[in-house]
């Protein structure tokens, strides 16, 4: 690698005389070379062409450019990311070097067009698109190409960009895309272009906080959208059809875990539901809650369930917040869903005393693990 010391010929307020320049590339040395491509950017930069650069001028640019070292590159990016009189190709180029060369290109270039950008979001890295998502005044085209790609980091870009050209329909798939990337529901909350409508949706699964906010920007009837959550549980946990409550359809567990899953980004599930599901029957939807709500497997818990004792489900549900005075009721109720299981070896470990939420995780981990000499310093 050839090290370069990037020493301007010229001063600050001053271009390069033609000479010096004639000079430099009569010297095929790399520092010359390089030398010569700083000192031609400063020629333009103090008498910008008129009109279209000469062809002949962009080749020398772009000949010198893919010559370079990093170093110089970096520079000549810098310097041409607010000129209009730079080369097309070459400012193409530059924008899809390494990152740190291309961002103040993506950010600021004038000369890049939509399907330059479009290009950049095929063929360049994921710190390229998000460059691309927070560049100014983004047209609808490449804003939709962001939201189709679905990139949480590259939306969450395009989510803090104000000066984005975002039509109502990309504002509405932004809004779907919260429901999995939490990240959104914050700029999404304070987007300039959000209606009401799109509020609502969102309010249903953003916490309590940026509910405020929402309900400070628009007319939000909280008790109706309650409501409509408590509904939408109702609708599962007390479905009319018989296809619906049978227990070989296909299509229940993934039915349960969507709704366990539409719970938790609403903010809905607690301790309090898990016990309304076993009282309503639903054994799926209890083991996929309690999965959910303390951080386990839903095969762990279901190893629970099949356990001759009933001592680590006792610890997931006290992980969860389920109080031990309730766990004998709940219990009886799991066993009669449950062919009787989990079994009534082992001790009575609820009349212990109190246990912490992280100490039962530890100690449920460590029973399901097979990890028995641990399950003492465990809890």
């Amino acid at each position: 690698m050839v090290l370069v010391q990037l020493v301007h010929p010229h001063r600050a307020d001053e271009a390069p005389r033609p000479g010096e320049l004639l000079d430099l590339a009569r010297d095929t040395s790399v520092d010359a070379r390089q030398r010569l491509l700083l000192g031609v950017v400063a020629l333009c930069d103090a008498r910008p062409p008129a009109g279209e650069l000469s062809p002949v001028l962009g080749e020398i640019f772009l000949t010198l450019a893919r010559q370079a070292e990093r170093e110089v590159r970096k520079v000549l990016a810098e310097r041409l990311a607010h000129a209009d009189w730079a080369p097309a190709a070459l400012v193409n180029v530059l924008a899809l070097d390494e990152i740190e060369i291309a961002r103040p290109i993506l950010a600021s270039s004038p000369l890049l067009r939509e399907d330059d950008l479009l290009r950049v979001l095929i063929e360049a890295s994921l710190e390229h698109q998000i460059a691309v998502a927070r560049r100014s005044g983004i047209s609808g085209r490449v804003a939709d190409a962001v939201i189709e790609r679905a990139e949480p980091a590259v939306l969450m870009a395009l989510a803090t960009n104000r000066t984005a050209e975002i039509s109502v329909d990309g504002l509405r798939r932004l809004v779907e895309h919260s429901r999995r990337v939490a990240a959104l529901r914050g700029p999404l909350t304070r987007h300039p272009l959000l209606t009401e409508a799109l509020a609502e949706q969102l309010y249903q699964w953003v916490g309590t906080a940026l509910r405020q906010s929402i309900a400070a920007r628009f007319t939000i009837d909280e008790r109706a959208l309650g409501g409509a959550v408590y509904d939408a549980v109702e609708g599962v946990l007390r479905p009319t059809t018989p296809e619906d409550v049978a227990l070989g359809h296909p299509d229940r567990d993934e039915m349960e875990r969507r709704l366990i899953d539409k719970l938790r980004s609403a903010g809905q599930l607690r301790a309090g539901f898990l016990i309304r599901a076993v009282r309503d029957k639903r054994l799926g939807l209890f083991a996929h809650g309690l999965a959910t709500l303390g951080g386990f497997g839903v095969g762990e818990i279901r190893q629970a369930l099949e356990a001759p004792t009933p001592e680590a489900l006792y610890y997931a549900c006290a992980a969860v917040g389920i109080d031990r005075a309730v766990f004998p009721n709940l219990l009886t109720e799991l066993r009669k869903l449950n062919r009787g299981l989990p079994g009534d070896q082992g001790e009575v470990v609820w009349l212990r005393g109190a246990l912490s939420s992280g100490s039962a995780a530890r100690a449920f981990r460590a029973l399901i693990g097979g990890e028995q000499g641990k399950l003492q310093a465990a809890v």
